[in-house]
């Protein structure tokens, strides 16, 4: 296989790996609805960084340890179910506690309302997060990366699918890193694209009754994911 070919092949695939509904997905369309999408955009950007730090563990060669090692592989693998049901529970305890406040998505329509109507006395509330508090952009992009590196599957998917893709003869290393960063930038422009759908549904979104039901159901989602984490076995 010549390296154009295998780059086609690797991106071909990548696509359909990047379009099929997951995690990564429900965070992103979530964070688009609830927050907005330039939040949506940063925890997507901290989901491709992750493809990219996983891409260079295996062309480093420590994603064979991850995948040789029992102890390794369960400690990642709790911790991300830890991380996921945190998650989770504070969505579904938000939409309990707090029906109508810290809602970023909220705050952005009211503000763009009040400077339509050419309200100079009105002020926006900051945006918030799933405990009520506001995050900064910083931390909208680590809980996307933490969200993807705390997953041990896609540790080991990285290592048994990209060396399937590098032709011989090439340098393995530099070679792992692109298509690494390949399947990242499919994963922002998706995410750019996801982060777009949810826009002209602003006014749909803003009702208390759908923010407090995607909430209860992503949350869920969250959840179901952790349990299924904790309690896979390879």
């Amino acid at each position: 296989m010549t390296p154009l070919a295998a780059l086609l092949a690797f991106t071909a695939a990548a696509i359909v790996l990047t379009l099929t509904p997951g995690l990564d997905s429900a965070l992103v369309l979530r964070t688009a609805m609830r927050e907005g999408p330039r939040r949506a955009l940063l925890a997507g950007a901290g989901i491709s960084a992750g493809c990219l730090v996983w891409g260079a563990v295996v062309a480093f060669g420590l994603g064979s340890l991850l995948a040789a090692s029992e102890l390794a592989y369960d400690i990642l693998r709790i911790g991300g179910a830890l991380y996921l049901c945190y998650l989770g529970v504070q969505l579904l305890w938000r939409s309990r506690t707090r029906p109508g406040a810290g809602r970023g998505r909220d705050s952005e329509v009211q503000a763009a309302r009040s400077a339509q109507a050419g309200d100079a006395g009105a002020t926006a509330v900051k945006p918030g997060c799933a405990d009520g508090r506001a995050l900064s952009p910083r931390q909208w992009f680590l809980r996307g990366c933490l969200t993807n590196l705390l997953n041990p599957k896609i540790g080991v998917f990285y290592v048994t699918f990209l060396p399937q893709f590098v032709p011989a003869g090439a340098d393995v290393f530099g070679f792992t890193l692109l298509l690494a960063a390949i399947h990242a930038a499919l994963g922002v422009a998706w995410f750019a694209v996801l982060a777009a759908a949810t826009m002209p549904l602003n006014r749909w979104l803003a009702r208390p009754a759908v923010a407090r039901g995607l909430d209860r159901l992503t949350g869920a989602v969250f959840i179901a994911f952790g349990l299924r984490l904790a309690l896979e076995r390879r």
